[in-house]
Protein backbone atom coordinates (compact mmCIF):
# COMPACT_ATOMS: atom_id res chain seq x y z
CA UNK A 1 0.00 0.00 0.00
CA UNK A 2 0.85 3.74 -0.40
CA UNK A 3 1.98 5.88 3.02
CA UNK A 4 2.54 9.12 3.58
CA UNK A 5 5.56 10.23 6.14
CA UNK A 6 5.66 13.43 7.36
CA UNK A 7 9.28 15.21 8.21
CA UNK A 8 10.02 18.30 9.98
CA UNK A 9 9.32 21.38 7.93
CA UNK A 10 5.79 19.65 6.42
CA UNK A 11 7.84 17.32 4.66
CA UNK A 12 5.99 14.57 2.90
CA UNK A 13 7.42 11.37 1.18
CA UNK A 14 5.26 8.43 -0.09
CA UNK A 15 6.72 4.93 0.71
CA UNK A 16 5.15 1.58 -0.32
CA UNK A 17 4.81 -0.22 2.96
CA UNK A 18 3.15 -3.89 3.73
CA UNK A 19 -0.68 -3.66 4.17
CA UNK A 20 -0.72 -3.92 8.40
CA UNK A 21 -2.53 -6.49 10.39
CA UNK A 22 -4.74 -5.80 13.63
CA UNK A 23 -3.93 -7.22 16.72
CA UNK A 24 -7.07 -8.51 18.36
CA UNK A 25 -8.66 -5.46 19.90
CA UNK A 26 -8.13 -3.52 17.02
CA UNK A 27 -9.77 -3.15 13.74
CA UNK A 28 -8.24 -2.43 9.65
CA UNK A 29 -9.74 0.45 7.82
CA UNK A 30 -9.38 0.92 4.32
CA UNK A 31 -9.01 4.73 4.44
CA UNK A 32 -11.62 6.60 2.46
CA UNK A 33 -10.61 10.02 3.46
CA UNK A 34 -8.43 11.20 6.31
CA UNK A 35 -8.46 14.31 7.93
CA UNK A 36 -6.00 16.63 9.38
CA UNK A 37 -4.97 18.41 12.51
CA UNK A 38 -2.15 21.32 13.54
CA UNK A 39 -0.26 18.56 15.92
CA UNK A 40 0.62 16.58 11.89
CA UNK A 41 3.32 19.40 11.42
CA UNK A 42 3.86 20.22 14.69
CA UNK A 43 4.98 17.03 16.19
CA UNK A 44 7.32 16.36 13.46
CA UNK A 45 9.09 20.14 14.20
CA UNK A 46 8.98 19.30 17.79
CA UNK A 47 10.27 15.98 17.97
CA UNK A 48 12.47 15.99 14.77
CA UNK A 49 10.84 12.74 13.39
CA UNK A 50 9.31 11.52 10.06
CA UNK A 51 6.43 9.34 10.44
CA UNK A 52 2.74 8.60 9.32
CA UNK A 53 0.89 11.38 11.68
CA UNK A 54 -2.64 10.81 10.53
CA UNK A 55 -4.95 10.20 13.03
CA UNK A 56 -8.43 10.79 11.43
CA UNK A 57 -9.82 7.74 9.89
CA UNK A 58 -12.83 7.59 8.15
CA UNK A 59 -13.77 4.67 5.67
CA UNK A 60 -14.89 0.95 5.00
CA UNK A 61 -13.78 -1.86 7.96
CA UNK A 62 -11.13 -4.12 6.36
CA UNK A 63 -10.42 -6.89 8.90
CA UNK A 64 -11.19 -7.26 12.86
CA UNK A 65 -9.62 -8.95 15.19
CA UNK A 66 -10.52 -11.82 17.41
CA UNK A 67 -12.17 -9.55 20.56
CA UNK A 68 -13.87 -7.27 18.14
CA UNK A 69 -17.10 -7.71 18.12
CA UNK A 70 -19.10 -4.63 17.27
CA UNK A 71 -17.64 -4.04 13.60
CA UNK A 72 -17.48 -6.41 10.81
CA UNK A 73 -16.14 -6.04 7.42
CA UNK A 74 -17.96 -3.68 5.15
CA UNK A 75 -18.87 -1.79 8.15
CA UNK A 76 -19.02 2.21 7.04
CA UNK A 77 -16.89 3.72 9.87
CA UNK A 78 -14.38 6.65 11.52
CA UNK A 79 -11.98 6.08 14.34
CA UNK A 80 -9.10 7.94 16.26
CA UNK A 81 -5.84 6.54 15.60
CA UNK A 82 -3.49 6.35 18.37
CA UNK A 83 -1.08 9.06 18.38
CA UNK A 84 2.54 8.59 17.49
CA UNK A 85 1.93 5.09 16.71
CA UNK A 86 2.26 2.83 13.46
CA UNK A 87 -0.48 2.49 10.96
CA UNK A 88 -1.87 5.93 11.06
CA UNK A 89 -4.35 7.57 8.44
CA UNK A 90 -2.47 8.89 6.04
CA UNK A 91 -2.35 5.93 4.08
CA UNK A 92 -4.21 3.54 2.21
CA UNK A 93 -5.35 1.39 5.10
CA UNK A 94 -4.80 2.00 8.68
CA UNK A 95 -5.25 0.78 12.19
CA UNK A 96 -7.38 1.86 14.91
CA UNK A 97 -8.54 0.20 18.59
CA UNK A 98 -12.18 -0.78 18.73
CA UNK A 99 -13.05 1.42 21.38
CA UNK A 100 -12.30 4.44 19.48
CA UNK A 101 -13.98 3.37 16.27
CA UNK A 102 -17.28 4.53 15.63
CA UNK A 103 -19.91 4.02 12.76
CA UNK A 104 -20.85 6.59 10.76
CA UNK A 105 -24.17 6.78 9.51
CA UNK A 106 -25.34 6.53 6.16
CA UNK A 107 -26.27 10.25 5.92
CA UNK A 108 -22.54 11.20 6.70
CA UNK A 109 -20.21 11.13 4.28
CA UNK A 110 -16.41 10.01 4.52
CA UNK A 111 -15.18 13.77 4.53
CA UNK A 112 -17.55 14.61 7.37
CA UNK A 113 -16.51 11.72 9.48
CA UNK A 114 -12.60 12.52 8.60
CA UNK A 115 -13.40 15.87 10.60
CA UNK A 116 -14.76 14.63 13.61
CA UNK A 117 -12.44 12.28 15.57
CA UNK A 118 -9.35 13.91 16.97
CA UNK A 119 -10.78 17.21 17.26
CA UNK A 120 -14.53 15.94 18.80
CA UNK A 121 -12.88 14.01 21.34
CA UNK A 122 -10.61 17.15 22.53
CA UNK A 123 -13.58 18.49 23.05
CA UNK A 124 -15.21 16.05 25.27
CA UNK A 125 -11.99 15.31 27.21
CA UNK A 126 -12.03 19.01 27.85
CA UNK A 127 -15.27 19.84 28.87
CA UNK A 128 -16.16 16.74 31.34
CA UNK A 129 -12.87 14.72 31.74
CA UNK A 130 -11.10 18.12 33.18
CA UNK A 131 -13.61 20.87 33.68
CA UNK A 132 -16.20 18.48 34.64
CA UNK A 133 -19.01 20.13 33.66
CA UNK A 134 -22.51 18.40 33.74
CA UNK A 135 -22.41 15.23 31.57
CA UNK A 136 -25.22 15.86 28.12
CA UNK A 137 -26.96 12.53 30.01
CA UNK A 138 -27.84 14.55 33.41
CA UNK A 139 -28.01 18.56 31.82
CA UNK A 140 -27.22 21.14 33.71
CA UNK A 141 -29.85 22.80 35.65
CA UNK A 142 -28.39 26.28 36.34
CA UNK A 143 -26.56 28.58 34.31
CA UNK A 144 -23.02 27.64 33.96
CA UNK A 145 -20.79 30.76 31.93
CA UNK A 146 -18.05 28.72 29.96
CA UNK A 147 -15.64 30.50 28.11
CA UNK A 148 -14.74 28.31 24.98
CA UNK A 149 -11.69 30.54 23.43
CA UNK A 150 -10.88 29.95 19.74
CA UNK A 151 -14.64 28.67 19.25
CA UNK A 152 -14.44 28.50 15.29
CA UNK A 153 -11.76 25.76 15.70
CA UNK A 154 -12.56 22.11 15.39
CA UNK A 155 -12.43 21.29 19.37
CA UNK A 156 -13.93 24.92 19.60
CA UNK A 157 -17.25 24.02 17.35
CA UNK A 158 -17.22 20.83 18.49
CA UNK A 159 -17.58 22.29 22.03
CA UNK A 160 -20.34 23.93 21.41
CA UNK A 161 -22.21 21.48 20.50
CA UNK A 162 -21.65 19.21 23.49
CA UNK A 163 -22.53 22.02 26.10
CA UNK A 164 -25.59 23.00 24.00
CA UNK A 165 -26.62 19.02 24.50
CA UNK A 166 -25.64 19.48 28.27
CA UNK A 167 -27.70 22.76 28.87
CA UNK A 168 -24.63 24.84 29.40
CA UNK A 169 -25.52 28.38 29.03
CA UNK A 170 -24.28 31.09 28.54
CA UNK A 171 -21.50 29.96 26.08
CA UNK A 172 -19.08 33.07 25.90
CA UNK A 173 -17.53 32.03 22.67
CA UNK A 174 -14.29 33.96 21.62
CA UNK A 175 -14.06 34.47 17.85
CA UNK A 176 -12.60 36.03 15.27
CA UNK A 177 -13.19 36.29 11.07
CA UNK A 178 -15.03 33.06 11.71
CA UNK A 179 -17.77 34.13 13.59
CA UNK A 180 -21.12 33.56 11.37
CA UNK A 181 -19.67 30.22 11.89
CA UNK A 182 -20.43 30.17 15.46
CA UNK A 183 -23.27 31.93 15.21
CA UNK A 184 -24.99 29.50 13.87
CA UNK A 185 -24.45 26.85 16.73
CA UNK A 186 -25.27 29.02 19.64
CA UNK A 187 -28.10 29.92 21.56
CA UNK A 188 -28.65 33.85 21.81
CA UNK A 189 -31.69 33.29 23.43
CA UNK A 190 -29.68 31.78 26.35
CA UNK A 191 -27.76 34.21 26.68
CA UNK A 192 -24.45 32.93 24.67
CA UNK A 193 -22.38 35.58 22.71
CA UNK A 194 -19.65 36.39 20.66
CA UNK A 195 -16.09 38.14 21.94
CA UNK A 196 -14.03 39.42 18.89
CA UNK A 197 -10.43 39.06 19.65
CA UNK A 198 -9.01 41.17 17.49
CA UNK A 199 -10.17 44.16 19.45
CA UNK A 200 -7.14 43.53 21.83
CA UNK A 201 -6.66 41.86 24.83
CA UNK A 202 -7.88 44.48 27.08
CA UNK A 203 -11.73 44.33 24.94
CA UNK A 204 -11.17 41.25 25.70
CA UNK A 205 -11.02 40.95 29.14
CA UNK A 206 -13.46 43.75 29.87
CA UNK A 207 -15.85 41.69 27.52
CA UNK A 208 -15.94 38.26 29.15
CA UNK A 209 -16.27 40.19 32.34
CA UNK A 210 -19.36 41.95 30.97
CA UNK A 211 -20.44 38.21 29.91
CA UNK A 212 -20.19 36.53 33.06
CA UNK A 213 -22.02 39.02 34.80
CA UNK A 214 -22.03 38.99 39.25
CA UNK A 215 -21.69 35.18 38.83
CA UNK A 216 -18.42 35.42 37.62
CA UNK A 217 -16.08 32.69 35.09
CA UNK A 218 -15.67 29.69 36.92
CA UNK A 219 -14.93 27.25 33.94
CA UNK A 220 -12.97 27.72 30.25
CA UNK A 221 -12.03 25.87 27.82
CA UNK A 222 -8.88 27.25 25.73
CA UNK A 223 -8.72 25.23 22.43
CA UNK A 224 -6.23 27.69 21.28
CA UNK A 225 -3.69 28.17 23.84
CA UNK A 226 -1.81 30.49 22.34
CA UNK A 227 -1.54 34.68 21.62
CA UNK A 228 -2.33 35.32 24.63
CA UNK A 229 -5.32 33.49 25.08
CA UNK A 230 -4.98 31.72 28.40
CA UNK A 231 -3.50 35.19 29.94
CA UNK A 232 -6.76 36.79 29.29
CA UNK A 233 -8.62 34.21 30.63
CA UNK A 234 -6.39 34.27 33.93
CA UNK A 235 -7.80 38.07 34.24
CA UNK A 236 -10.96 37.28 34.43
CA UNK A 237 -11.26 33.51 36.01
CA UNK A 238 -12.77 34.21 39.60
CA UNK A 239 -12.00 32.19 42.87
CA UNK A 240 -11.94 28.31 42.67
CA UNK A 241 -12.34 28.65 38.81
CA UNK A 242 -10.99 25.73 36.57
CA UNK A 243 -9.58 26.33 33.00
CA UNK A 244 -8.10 23.62 30.71
CA UNK A 245 -5.93 23.89 27.64
CA UNK A 246 -4.96 22.09 24.52
CA UNK A 247 -1.25 23.22 24.44
CA UNK A 248 1.10 23.28 27.42
CA UNK A 249 1.14 27.17 28.50
CA UNK A 250 4.81 29.05 28.37
CA UNK A 251 7.12 28.76 31.53
CA UNK A 252 6.90 32.03 31.79
CA UNK A 253 3.47 31.91 32.31
CA UNK A 254 2.41 31.31 36.34
CA UNK A 255 -1.36 30.30 37.01
CA UNK A 256 -2.77 32.15 39.89
CA UNK A 257 -3.49 29.63 43.03
CA UNK A 258 -7.05 30.48 42.92
CA UNK A 259 -7.03 28.95 39.20
CA UNK A 260 -7.27 24.93 38.62
CA UNK A 261 -5.19 24.54 35.01
CA UNK A 262 -5.31 20.97 33.53
CA UNK A 263 -4.22 20.20 30.02
CA UNK A 264 -6.47 18.55 27.86
CA UNK A 265 -4.81 15.45 26.34
CA UNK A 266 -6.62 13.87 23.70
CA UNK A 267 -4.49 10.79 23.80
CA UNK A 268 -6.08 9.72 27.42
CA UNK A 269 -8.57 7.98 25.77
CA UNK A 270 -6.04 5.50 24.64
CA UNK A 271 -4.72 4.70 27.87
CA UNK A 272 -6.31 5.68 31.37
CA UNK A 273 -9.52 7.20 29.74
CA UNK A 274 -10.80 4.20 27.54
CA UNK A 275 -14.06 3.81 29.04
CA UNK A 276 -14.62 7.51 28.51
CA UNK A 277 -13.28 7.38 24.83
CA UNK A 278 -15.49 4.45 23.91
CA UNK A 279 -19.08 6.24 25.62
CA UNK A 280 -18.45 9.51 23.72
CA UNK A 281 -17.56 8.07 20.68
CA UNK A 282 -20.55 6.30 20.46
CA UNK A 283 -22.59 9.03 21.57
CA UNK A 284 -21.10 11.12 18.39
CA UNK A 285 -22.69 8.65 16.49
CA UNK A 286 -26.11 8.92 17.76
CA UNK A 287 -25.19 12.93 17.61
CA UNK A 288 -24.86 12.36 14.29
CA UNK A 289 -27.99 10.03 13.37
CA UNK A 290 -30.00 12.45 15.22
CA UNK A 291 -28.98 15.81 13.59
CA UNK A 292 -27.77 18.00 16.68
CA UNK A 293 -24.11 16.78 15.85
CA UNK A 294 -22.26 18.64 13.00
CA UNK A 295 -18.98 18.01 11.25
CA UNK A 296 -16.68 21.04 10.60
CA UNK A 297 -16.77 22.20 7.37
CA UNK A 298 -14.39 20.35 4.86
CA UNK A 299 -12.33 21.62 2.36
CA UNK A 300 -10.77 18.65 0.47
CA UNK A 301 -7.38 19.22 -0.56
CA UNK A 302 -6.60 17.54 -4.10
CA UNK A 303 -3.95 14.74 -4.49
CA UNK A 304 -5.08 12.36 -2.09
CA UNK A 305 -1.74 11.58 0.01
CA UNK A 306 0.30 13.94 -2.32
CA UNK A 307 -1.92 16.84 -1.04
CA UNK A 308 -0.74 16.51 1.98
CA UNK A 309 1.92 18.54 1.72
CA UNK A 310 -0.37 21.29 0.82
CA UNK A 311 -2.71 20.74 3.77
CA UNK A 312 0.03 20.66 6.50
CA UNK A 313 1.41 24.02 4.99
CA UNK A 314 -1.99 26.09 4.65
CA UNK A 315 -2.62 24.83 8.88
CA UNK A 316 1.05 26.00 9.52
CA UNK A 317 0.39 29.30 7.72
CA UNK A 318 -3.12 29.60 9.66
CA UNK A 319 -5.25 29.75 6.81
CA UNK A 320 -7.84 26.67 8.21
CA UNK A 321 -10.53 28.96 9.14
CA UNK A 322 -13.49 27.30 10.76
CA UNK A 323 -12.59 24.51 8.32
CA UNK A 324 -10.81 21.32 8.31
CA UNK A 325 -8.24 19.57 5.53
CA UNK A 326 -9.40 16.93 4.56
CA UNK A 327 -7.44 13.64 2.08
CA UNK A 328 -9.38 11.53 -0.63
CA UNK A 329 -6.78 8.50 -0.74
CA UNK A 330 -7.94 6.91 -3.95
CA UNK A 331 -6.90 10.23 -5.55
CA UNK A 332 -3.06 9.53 -4.91
CA UNK A 333 -1.27 8.58 -8.16
CA UNK A 334 -0.73 5.32 -8.51
CA UNK A 335 -3.63 4.22 -6.66
CA UNK A 336 -5.37 1.69 -8.16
Amino acid sequence: MKEALVGPGTTVEIIDSPIPKPNADQVLIKVHVSGSNPKDWKVPDWRQVTANQGDDIAGVVQEVGFNVTEFKPGDRVAAFHEIMSPHGSFAEYAISWQHTTFHLPQKTTFEEGAAIPLAAMTSAVGLYARLGLPQPWTPATEPIPLVIYGAASAVGSYAIQLAQQSNIHPLICVAGKSQAHVEKLIDRSKGDVIVDYRDGDDAVVEALKKAAGESGLLYALDAVAEKNSYVNLTRVLAEGAKITLVLPPSEEHKFPPHITQSMTLVGSVHSDAKDFGFVYFRYITRGLQEGWFSPQPQVVVPGGLRGIKTGLENLKAGKANAIKYVFRIGETEDIQ
